[in-house]
């Protein structure tokens, strides 16, 4: 059966409400902003979006935010958004922080089957807060649950046919762990080449966890803090 889809509406087939949606990106950077507002025009709503960040008020995962489809976020950062602070002031959007490291390894576990892991990492703090606690050599761990989420979404540099993805540079970031962190992936793409052709040591995530790719018609990556010198 091939894997490649005619759009970003037709690879998300299946999207439902109150689904939870991992997102790969950092910021901006590497975002599947194609499959973001597909997923907006789609009308899905309750979602619990999994990602790094919550976008800016107008690109990225802002777009859901600006149209209240999603309920909860699970992140790390979520500054640059002042949609997201108003609706999670305001009581309409629950908030699950994450430390980046372990929401990384959340999403590497759940695509490799592990339920769970424990780490020092937010021992003491409010990250800790009914978690399980254990000692481990003198020194305790808190207990983090694996994730799986019902769809993955990731933008990719390189794909085959197959689903092999190859990112460029740090648009790499979280997305190789999210990309196998779903029941079904999605991926757009920015070229898509016969089997074979790309060098089997530079893919960064192999296609068995890839299920849907699309070439993406236009990506605007856009930067979300430009800081240039002056003259």
């Amino acid at each position: 059966m091939s894997k490649i889809f005619d759009s970003a509406a037709a690879a998300l087939d299946g999207v439902k409400d109150n689904m939870t949606i991992i997102v790969g990106g950092f910021g901006l950077c590497g975002i599947p902003e194609n499959l973001i507002t597909a997923l907006r025009d789609s009308g899905v709503k309750g979602l619990t979006c999994v990602s790094n960040n919550a976008g800016v008020d107008d690109f990225g995962l802002g777009l859901l935010l600006q149209t209240r489809q999603i309920k909860k976020m699970l992140a790390s950062y979520v500054g640059e958004n002042a949609t997201f602070e108003k609706q999670y002031l305001s009581g309409e959007l629950e908030l699950e922080f994450c430390p980046q490291g372990t929401l990384a390894e959340r999403m590497r576990a759940g695509g490799a089957g592990i339920p769970g892991f424990y780490t020092p990492t937010g021992v003491g703090t409010l990250v800790a807060e009914g978690k399980e606690v254990k000692v481990f050599d003198g020194r305790e761990y808190i207990l983090e649950r694996g994730i799986v989420g019902d769809f993955a979404l990731v933008k990719a540099w390189k794909a085959d046919t197959f689903g092999n993805l190859v990112f460029r540079k740090t648009a790499r970031n979280f997305t190789p762990m999210a990309a196998t962190a779903g029941k079904i992936t999605v991926v757009e793409v920015e070229e898509i080449v016969p089997v074979g052709e790309l060098d089997p040591d530079q893919i960064h995530t192999p296609g068995v966890f890839v299920q849907r790719i699309f070439k993406a018609p236009s990506l605007e990556k856009r930067i979300e803090q430009r800081t240039v010198r002056t003259a």
